[in-house]
């Protein structure tokens, strides 16, 4: 049985790509401390289309997310949500590059909270 193209990546998908990634030894000199965060996502982009996705890390000012299919850097809305609440944020894209199996990892800045609702 084929594999949805699109659909979202599973947490073995985001454990492989992080550990072909390794840690960077390079200091990038980031504003924010990132945080380790996997939990699924959806981006919805300028278009209306949804892709699902889970997020790698997260930080005060930003975010990476790993996805099926490429996302074209741009101004999308990011939607998470936890057990308690739901949170969605405008976020630009800033780059989108290919990794394992067919996945994508993308880093975004956030421009601002639009809502957190209850769930």
């Amino acid at each position: 049985m084929s594999r949805d193209p699109w659909s979202r990546p599973t947490l073995e998908d985001l454990r492989a790509i992080l550990e072909s990634i390794g840690k960077s030894p390079v200091q990038h000199g980031r504003e924010a401390e990132r945080l380790e965060l996997s939990v699924p996502a959806e981006i919805q982009t300028s278009r209306g289309n949804t892709i699902a996705s889970m997020t790698r890390e997260i930080s005060r000012t930003g975010i990476g997310l790993v996805h099926r299919g490429s996302v074209s850097p741009g101004q999308v809305k990011v939607r998470m949500a936890s057990e308690t609440r739901e949170f969605e944020y405008d976020v630009q894209i800033e780059w989108c590059q290919p990794c394992e199996n067919g996945m994508f990892i993308s880093g975004g800045r956030f421009l601002g909270q639009r809502t957190t609702n209850k769930v």
